[in-house]
């Protein structure tokens, strides 16, 4: 008998084909964990990278019914967020001034 052949499958379990084949991946939308949604399919997301942590803010488009990320958005460092979270102040007063 040659190597290359595969024997054939003995088990007697009652479970059919649903349970063979590898498993279907899970897309990922924005509802997952830390993830905040701005509205208009806009979403603040934490994710990791490479072993890095990113704060990703980001508008995601409608296709085939599920939600994916487009090409308008940003990825911070660490290090930027912080940046950012400190001139959030800053910035709240320039608006109450000019708008």
């Amino acid at each position: 008998m040659p190597k290359n052949k595969k024997k054939a499958d003995s088990s007697d379990s009652d479970s059919g084909p649903e349970d063979r084949g590898p498993a279907k991946k899970q897309k990922k939308t924005p509802e997952e964990e830390n993830s905040w949604d701005l509205g208009k399919n806009r979403f603040v997301k934490l994710s990791e990278f490479k072993g890095k942590w990113y704060v990703n803010i980001r508008e995601f488009y409608e296709a085939n019914g599920e939600l994916k990320p487009g090409k308008k958005g940003i990825m911070l460092t660490m290090e930027q967020w912080q940046k950012f979270k400190g001139i959030v102040g800053d910035v709240d007063e320039a608006i109450k001034k000019n708008v």
